[in-house]
């Protein structure tokens, strides 16, 4: 009301001037006037109804979303459109765009001689200024509608500044169907933005808004060609390019794609705008590398008709250093339904399989319980009634730290993992930034090792970061603005030595291979019933994760991560940049030592007769732990025993008086089966002691060592029935090692055998006492 009350001054004043003084009063009266009707008819500006485009870092475009109004814009500062678009734009369409009101004079009264001599428009004489007021409020094309528009295009340069305007034309300038605007036209149209233009599709672009519809270059490419030709003739004609730079552009010609959105990184788009939802922000920048992301999605795009129906896969590609996420790819296919492509398996919540093992045998490190050739028992056991196997059905008896991590075998993690505390476990790796979902009610337990609890590919991605960057996870970034968050999930010097083992197998006698392009330490994971096939690797420059499977949880069998998963992992760090060569510093808390076996002590602190096998173990911290104890309660590997001086049996003496004591090693019983003669280092007990003593030997009837079996006539397979006899507790039977069924304290056993060859068939007891016989099958 105040500024009405200022207006109604002045007009009172203009017409007291127009009294006096008839020219300068006629003046101030169509100025007043004029600012009269600025305030009663305000201009109809459009509303922030900007497109929402996902950015790529280098400012590509990955995915965007049209407007509330449904209209496709992508805002574009002037700095950021081809200068060769801006000279052709104000070549063409207005050379007088600085130096006029928001009419050009002269252009308006050569479109008012060709009106009265042709009867209808022939060229409208409109400025740039003029057609942004056409943009904002179509006149129609009236002779009132033309002068409403000259009131307009006044009115916009009474506001605004020339750059502005500007700016809202490069904004809102109409370029066919539902897009506006040189930035939103280049991408649908030309794949590229609008900086890269070159003279021709400049000159396509300034000539689009002249008739959208008839000539969209997607429709009607000989018109949009045609059209684009008369705005490259101009610009020679005017100097502005030079003919042979013209002649050069008209070679260039118009065939576009049909116009449709093109969307790379889909889910991680959807992700950023979800996320940033509440401001809809125009523009949301990721940390996503534009050529990175398309390779990624080539490469699933190449493996996706090898995989059977509904089975996705997902990818994400992490910076090591600076935790920015390069490649995102939550499904395999964006545009196959029946893949579940809208489902972000980067985010969806699986077992993860044998891949947090890395984790808890860095920790045992750091627990002082193992070093990296602590000898641990892969064989059958029992924690509790659990009793877990291996993912090949074998068992390989005594191995080593680096062997069982390296093979992911089963039984060794079980056990390391009930000796460090399935609760402590979960704790530190929650501690560290990677969270175990476990269902409702329920507690972390063994089976946690082996995948049973639920984890994220990003959560798991973010964890692997830590072999990479001195024990240090990371939250990987989608956004440069995202905070830096690391946490601690191990020490420096256990992720040395573990991705060490991953990388090379553990070997500290061995010198790095430098030469490598990639140094990749790789770890692979399969979930009960093959629902998920993992597999992480880390580099010195990225961290990548990927996972196959199908998200409704279906399972796939025969999908495991070292035959679906590995293969893709090992492509796409073929893929990516190696970045510099950077020299392995080890960390001061990390050294070798020789060690001996079965003791795992060092061997300058252990007895040349107690040191059988000699290994080369990273230690941590300087502590060399001896080998874990055994369950049962035994004295410990090397134990007091008494000797028959007369044959150097095992006796007592009850059984004989002039026995003499000695102190003998021996093996962890568990592993007695799988021990070769030159191994076996336990006295057998003198026959005549061990039945005084009631001491009876666990013995295997039905077969013989040194057998020869034939397959039974007219069939292909031979038939055996087998007793164990003298069995103290559960039993299990082993055929070369991997184990024929449950144990059950039946000690019977009915074995077919289809396989030719030589086959060695062990009995073992919960007492660690075993029986064996080697012999061979044949089938002709």
């Amino acid at each position: 009301m105040p500024h009405f009350l200022h207006l109604r001054t002045l007009l009172r004043q203009s017409l007291a001037w127009l009294r006096r003084h008839p020219l300068r009063g006629g003046l101030a009266l169509l100025l007043t006037l004029g600012l009269l009707a600025d305030q009663l008819f305000p201009l109809p500006l459009p509303r922030n109804e900007s497109a929402q485009v996902v950015l790529a870092s280098d400012g590509s475009s990955l995915r965007s979303w049209p407007g509330r109004d449904g209209i496709w814009r992508h805002p574009v500062a002037i700095e950021a459109v081809s200068p060769l678009y801006l000279e052709a734009l104000l070549g063409y369409e207005d050379r007088w765009f600085h130096y006029h009101p928001g009419v050009n004079p002269a252009a308006l009264l050569r479109a008012a001689l060709q009106w009265a001599r042709h009867g209808h428009i022939i060229s409208g004489g409109s400025t740039l200024s003029m057609q942004v007021a056409r943009i904002i409020e179509p006149p129609g094309r009236s002779l009132g509608g033309k002068l409403r528009q000259i009131l307009r295009a006044l009115q916009l340069e009474l506001h605004f500044s020339k750059r502005e305007i500007l700016g809202l034309y490069l904004n809102r300038a109409p370029m066919g169907g539902i897009v506006e605007g040189v930035e939103m036209a280049s991408r649908m149209y030309l794949g590229k933005p609008s900086s890269h233009l070159s003279a021709a599709e400049a000159a396509l672009l300034v000539v689009l808004p002249q008739a959208p519809s008839r000539l969209r270059p997607d429709r009607f490419p000989a018109k949009a060609q045609q059209a684009r030709d008369k705005v490259l003739k101009r610009m020679a004609e005017l100097g502005v390019w030079t003919p042979a730079a013209v002649e050069d552009a008209r070679i260039e010609r118009v065939g576009v794609n049909p116009l449709r959105a093109r969307w790379v990184a889909p889910l991680a788009a959807e992700r950023l705008r979800q996320l940033y939802a509440g401001g809809h922000a125009p523009l949301i920048r990721s940390t996503l590398d534009a050529e990175t992301q398309s390779t990624v999605e080539r490469l699933l795009l190449d493996r996706v008709e090898q995989l059977p129906p509904r089975v996705s896969m997902a990818v994400l590609v992490m910076e090591t250093a600076s935790l920015e996420v390069r490649a995102y790819a939550g499904s395999a296919d964006f545009s196959d339904a029946q893949r579940f492509n809208h489902v972000d398996m980067v985010r969806g919540l699986r077992s993860p399989g044998s891949t947090l093992k890395p984790f808890l045998y860095a920790m045992a490190l750091d627990e002082g319980l193992v070093h990296s050739e602590s000898l641990l028992s892969d064989a059958p056991q029992s924690f509790a009634g659990y009793e877990p196997g291996n993912f090949q059905a074998n068992f390989s008896g005594p191995v080593s730290v680096a062997e069982a991590l390296q093979r992911s075998l089963n039984v060794p993690a079980v056990d390391l993992l009930d000796r460090l505390g399935p609760q402590r476990f979960a704790a530190l790796l929650h501690n560290g930034g990677l969270p175990l979902r476990l269902p409702a009610g329920s507690e972390p337990n063994l089976s946690i090792i082996l995948g049973g609890a639920g984890a994220r590919l990003e959560e798991l991605v973010g964890a692997y970061r830590a072999l990479a960057a001195g024990g240090l996870s990371g939250q990987p970034r989608l956004t440069p603005e995202a905070p830096r968050i690391e946490r601690r999930i191990m020490s420096e010097g256990a992720a040395f030595i573990v991705r060490d083992i991953l990388e090379t197998g553990g070997h500290p006698d061995r010198p790095f291979h430098e030469g490598a392009t990639h140094r990749l330490a790789w770890k692979t994971g399969t979930s009960f019933g093959f629902r998920d096939a993992w597999a992480i690797g880390v580099s010195d420059s990225h961290t990548v994760g990927v996972w196959v499977g199908r998200p409704d949880g279906t399972p796939n069998p025969g999908f495991f991560g070292a035959n679906i998963a590995a293969p893709l992992l090992r492509e796409l760090i073929a893929a990516l940049p190696a970045g510099p060569a950077t020299p392995r510093q080890r960390p001061a808390s990390v050294s070798t030592a020789t060690i001996c076996w079965p003791l795992g002590t060092a061997l300058d602190a252990t007895p040349a007769e107690y040191c059988p096998e000699k290994r080369t173990a990273w230690i941590l911290a300087g502590a060399i732990p001896p080998t874990l104890p055994e369950r049962d309660a035994r004295p410990g590997l090397v134990e007091t025993a008494w000797i028959n001086p007369l044959n150097g049996l095992r006796t007592s003496p009850a059984c004989q008086p002039s026995a003499q004591t000695r102190e003998i090693l021996r093996w962890p019983a568990h592993l007695e089966p799988w021990l070769s003669p030159a191994r076996q280092s336990v006295l057998e007990w003198d026959p005549a002691c061990r039945q005084a003593l009631g001491v009876g030997p666990l013995r295997l009837h039905g077969i013989a060592s040194g057998a020869r079996l034939r397959a039974t006539p007219g069939r292909r397979e031979a038939e055996l029935s087998l007793h164990a006899s003298g069995a103290s507790g559960r039993v299990y039977w082993l055929l070369d090692g991997a184990l024929l069924r449950p144990a059950s304290t039946d000690g019977n056993l009915l074995l077919r055998l289809s396989t030719p060859g030589e086959h060695r068939l062990s009995v073992v007891d919960d007492a660690g006492r075993h029986a064996s016989a080697h012999f061979e099958f044949r089938r002709d």
